[in-house]
This record gives structure tokens, C-alpha cells and sequence, in this order.
């Protein structure tokens, strides 16, 4: 699964790669090295034919769900059942999106019982993009929550030793498909070679901790190694 990550980048750094006008930027949130459930996370939407760069809160609250509090156990959304999971099927047919990244968090157990968490990105530093669905819910002064969630596959194989689940992560060439929902594309879990791990501080456990030092390498003890 993926349950943190970091979306760092400006947002005139986001507008430029995902094709984004300025007059279509609808207050994103502020750049995070440590996105956790229930924060603001940032979305690209179509909408009119045009991307939009907007925020929601990441963790899907289904529009018939009686309160929120759902939303916390909805963050991923599992590719092999996305389409046939009450809480997602719709949001799949008609509002899906991407979600703009650096990079993404997960831990491995170490052969002593403890996680080593790792940061998996991208070798050249570039963005990537989450599959995402977002959804619109209304308290009862119909008051509108919009929230996202992350689709999620199985790991590539040069990731499975950090987790069996990963991100799927869009190729450039996708991201027009996926946010046409004329058509649903056939989604493939992320491929190999996309994103390479690198261990990182214990501290990006703590959601308090933000900062780019999070995504620093962190030299491992040879006997703590995971290979």
C-alpha cells in the first residue's frame, strides 16, 4: 500500500508538467515532504476538456457514506477490485485523476523484526503521477468534502523487497487516457525500472517531520542490509 509520500514541487513546477494553464490552478496546497492520510494533497482534474490543478483531502469518502471518518481507511484503492468495490466503482467510471508525486514511502521489515523505511522515486528526479479517483461528499448543511484516493497493484519486481503493493504509477503517455472517462484504459500495475529505493531516516514515521532531509540517503549498517 502506499501510505505516505512527497509532493514538494511548485506549483508553477506542477502547471508546466502536467499541461496545466495558469487561470486552471485552483489553489493547490502547500508543497509536503510527508503526505499522510486526511491532509490536502494536490489533484489533476479534466474538467471541461481542460486540466485542472486543484486539492482534496486524501482518503475517498464515498458520496453515500453517513460521515467522513471512512475516508481514513479508503486511502488506496486496489486495482483488481477498484471496479467492483461499492466505494469506488463510481468515482472509477466518471472522476478519476492523477495525483502529482516526487516520490513515495515504504517500510521493509529488517531480518531483526524492525522497518527500514525507504524513499522510492524516480532516478532522474523527475515528477511522476499517481492513478487517483476522487470523489465529492456533503455534510447535512450540504457543505462539500472533496477526497482522493491512490490506486494500488502489485510491486514491480525490483521493488518487492520493500513491500508486495506499490503506487501505480502512470506512464506521461496515459495520463490523457486515464482522465478520459469516455473510456475506462486498461490500467497495468507499475512497471520495473520506473522508480528506484533508497533508505531514509527513521523520522518520516513522524507526520510532524517535514522537510526535504526526509528523502536523504541514509547509510545502512552492512548487517542491517536487506539484500
Amino acid at each position: 500500500m502506499c501510505g505516505r509520500y512527497a509532493s514538494a514541487r511548485s506549483v508553477d513546477d506542477i502547471a508546466a508538467a502536467f499541461g496545466i494553464r495558469e487561470e486552471d490552478i485552483e489553489a493547490p496546497p502547500a508543497a509536503d515532504w510527508n503526505v499522510a492520510p486526511t491532509k490536502p494533497v494536490a489533484v489533476v482534474l479534466l474538467r471541461d476538456g481542460r486540466r485542472v490543478l486543484s486539492s482534496a483531502r486524501w482518503g475517498l469518502v464515498p458520496s453515500w457514506a453517513s460521515d467522513p471518518s471512512i475516508g481514513s481507511r479508503l486511502i488506496n484503492a486496489r486495482l483488481e477490485t477498484v471496479a467492483d468495490k461499492p466505494a469506488f466503482r463510481d468515482a472509477l467510471a466518471v472522476r478519476r485523476c492523477l495525483l502529482p508525486a516526487d516520490g513515495w514511502y515504504e517500510w521493509a521489515v529488517r531480518p531483526d523484526g524492525t522497518r527500514q523505511p525507504y524513499f522510492l522515486a524516480p532516478p532522474d528526479g523527475g515528477p511522476i503521477a499517481f492513478a487517483g479517483l476522487w470523489e465529492v461528499w456533503y455534510d447535512a448543511e450540504r457543505r462539500p468534502l472533496v477526497t482522493t484516493t491512490i490506486v494500488t497493484g502489485p510491486a514491480p519486481a525490483d521493488l518487492r523487497f520493500v513491500h508486495d503493493r506499490s503506487p501505480v504509477v502512470l506512464d506521461r503517455a496515459a495520463w490523457s487516457d486515464w482522465l478520459d472517462t469516455s473510456a475506462l484504459p486498461v490500467l497495468p500495475p507499475t512497471p520495473p525500472g520506473v522508480v528506484a529505493p533508497r533508505t531514509v531516516s527513521d523520522a518520516v514515521g513522524d507526520v510532524r517531520n517535514n522537510g526535504p532531509e526526509l528523502t536523504d540517503e541514509l547509510d545502512v549498517p552492512e548487517q542491517q542490509a536487506l539484500f
